[in-house]
This record gives structure tokens, C-alpha cells and sequence, in this order.
């Protein structure tokens, strides 16, 4: 977010929490009218996608990336393709507690959402991968994950005239090529962008778009639960690393990145909120099992220890609150297209 915009926000929350003294309908009217360009502006969606290193995405880069992403191939032994867990019928995630790799393995995270990494490096739940080309070859290699060398991909897709085909069409070399496979994804995966909700129609004026409740739920959002002090903007996340109160002591999260950083211990990433009532169970390591069960969560506080974030302690909601915060979170969820496996 830029300085303008952070104001922008600041400003915002304020006009929040002073609605949400006077009631869910006030609330409604101000935001609807006179505060409607400040609502749009701390809400609304960007208007460009981002540009990756190396010029934006072209087209041939977009499908060929497709059609890597829904093949099995990518796997040693043809079963898992990256739309096995980031299925776009699963919100780009896989709706299991833990992602499950080639042998039939649990891992030790929940499967993260695509929907808008384009605009949320550095990835991971504990930011390793500094950008979304560096994160292809991680799953294709890892032994419990596709179980496939880079060698032995290339000399696969290299025997395929499909993909010598869609290469020459996507790249100035023509190669298949580690580097290409990477940005081919990457291209893919950038056009993976959560479609409009009941939120954003009532952000762009259509007054009916969202209840009574879940206007007083954003009002607690940006108000008395603080959401927005690490879900804010319009993808409802800061893109940080936060410890807030969950997690085994055996995952340090970001912590391992750097070990010296109280800070950092049992830190891992705010995710975006985009459709996230369809898309639990939550939490890094898929450990709460429901959206009443988060707000519950950060209502209690969380594990109280060292390296918990400031940001974090006991809200004190009413049952009433708790339900209106629940019903504005619905309204994130968008009914837009989703995308099918690329045919061969």
C-alpha cells in the first residue's frame, strides 16, 4: 500500500470505529456516501497487475504455464499435478488440514491459497520464496511432494511435441528450459485473482449487496477486533509475518529463517481473507476448524508467550459481535469463474 493510501486507511479506521459507536445503520449511510471515495480507496482493487522482473507476461508464457499447472506429468509418477493441491474448485487450495504429497504423505502445513499471489511476496508460510518463480521447483522436487528431478522433467517435456511446440511459442530461445518452466508457472499463476464478492459490489455502491450485520461486522473489523492491523487493503492481508498465539513448539515459522529474532519465533504469514469462508480448515497448520473458531481464537488471544505479536490480545466480543464479524467475512466470498484443467 502506498503512503497515501496507508493515511488513506488510517483515516478510515477512525471514521469506523466512531460508526460503530453509533450503530450498524449510521454506519451504513456514512460509509455509502460521504466517506464512499475513502472506502473505495482503502478497499478497493488495483487497477494494473503487477510487472515481474523481465517485462510483463505475454500470452504464450500465460498457457503454457496453464497447461503445466493442471498436468501430472510435472510428478515422477504422473498423479499429482500443482492443481492437486491448488485446486481452483478448492479456492486454489485443497481443503484439507495438512497438503498431502506423491506417496501419500501428510505434510506439515495446510496447502496455501494462489488466489492473488501476484501481489503478496515474498510466498510461503514463512516467506522463503522471495518471488512466485522461486517457488515451482520446491514442490516438483520435494521427495514427499512430486517427487521429480529437474533433470528428469526437462528430458520428459522435452519428448513432447506439445510442449517443444508451446515453449517455442512462449520463449525468444525456444528451450525448455528450468528457467522457462519457472516463469511459465509464475505467468500462470499471476492471472490467479479472486473475483468480485458482496463486498465490493456494497464497497462500489450497491447498498443491498450486504446486510445489516455484516455492515456492523466491518465496522468491528476496522474498529474494536483490529482486524485491519494485519488484514487490511483489499486483499485483507499486510503480507507479513506475525506470531499470533498458535502453532506447535516444534514449527517456529519465519524464526527459523531467523533464529536470532524474538519477534520472528512462531511468526508465519497473514493470508489473504479473499473467500475465506470456503476455505477452511484454518491456520498454518490447519489446527481451527471453522471461521467461528478463528474469531473465537483471537478473541481469547491466542498462546500467551515471548514472541506473540502485540497486536494481539483479548477482543471481549459479545456473541452479537462475533456473529456480525462472521456475516461480514462471508461477504468476501466471490462467485466468479473458476478456471478448468488445460486440455491436451
Amino acid at each position: 500500500m502506498t503512503r497515501k493510501a496507508g493515511s488513506t486507511f488510517v483515516q478510515v479506521a477512525v471514521m469506523v470505529s466512531v460508526a460503530a459507536a453509533v450503530g450498524a445503520s449510521v454506519f451504513a449511510v456514512r460509509s455509502m456516501s460521504a466517506d464512499a471515495a475513502a472506502w473505495r480507496s482503502a478497499f478497493g482493487r488495483p487497477s494494473e497487475m503487477p510487472v515481474p522482473e523481465g517485462g510483463p507476461d505475454t500470452a504464450a508464457q500465460v498457457a503454457l504455464g496453464r497447461q503445466l499447472f493442471f498436468d501430472p506429468d510435472l510428478s515422477r509418477s504422473r498423479t499429482i499435478a500443482c492443481a492437486s493441491c491448488h485446486d481452483p474448485a478448492q479456492h486454489w487450495g485443497d481443503g484439507r488440514m495438512r497438503g498431502i504429497g506423491e506417496p501419500g504423505i501428510e505434510l506439515k502445513l495446510r496447502t496455501p491459497t494462489l488466489l492473488n499471489v501476484a501481489w503478496l511476496q515474498p510466498l510461503g508460510w514463512d516467506g522463503k520464496f522471495p518471488n512466485l518463480e522461486s517457488v515451482a521447483f520446491t514442490p516438483i522436487e520435494g521427495a514427499n511432494l512430486m517427487n521429480f528431478s529437474e533433470v528428469e522433467l526437462i528430458a520428459r517435456l522435452r519428448a513432447d511435441p506439445d510442449y517443444v511446440s508451446a515453449f517455442a511459442r512462449a520463449f525468444a530461445d525456444r528451450a525448455i528450459t528450468r528457467a522457462g518452466i519457472e516463469r511459465a508457472l509464475a505467468a500462470f499463476q499471476r492471472t490467479i485473482v479472486s473475483g468480485e464478492a458482496p463486498f465490493d459490489r456494497w464497497l462500489n455502491g450497491d447498498a443491498s449487496a450486504i446486510g445489516a450485520s455484516a455492515q456492523a461486522g466491518f465496522a468491528l473489523f476496522n474498529g474494536k477486533a483490529r482486524c485491519t492491523e494485519c488484514h487490511g487493503g483489499w486483499a485483507f492481508t499486510d503480507g507479513s509475518f506475525h506470531d499470533i498465539g498458535v502453532g506447535r513448539d516444534d514449527d517456529v515459522g519465519r524464526g527459523r529463517l531467523f533464529p536470532t529474532s524474538k519477534g520472528l519465533r512462531y511468526a508465519f504469514k497473514t493470508p489473504t481473507l479473499r473467500d475465506v469462508a470456503q476455505r477452511g480448515p484454518y491456520m498454518h497448520d490447519g489446527s481451527v476448524a471453522t471461521l467461528r473458531a478463528v474469531i473465537d481464537l483471537y478473541d481469547r488471544g491466542g498462546i500467551e508467550r515471548p514472541s506473540r505479536s502485540p497486536k494481539i490480545r483479548p477482543l471481549r466480543l459479545s456473541e452479537t459481535e462475533k456473529a456480525d464479524l462472521l456475516a461480514f467475512l462471508e461477504t468476501l466470498t466471490s462467485a466468479g469463474p473458476k478456471q478448468e484443467a488445460a486440455s491436451r
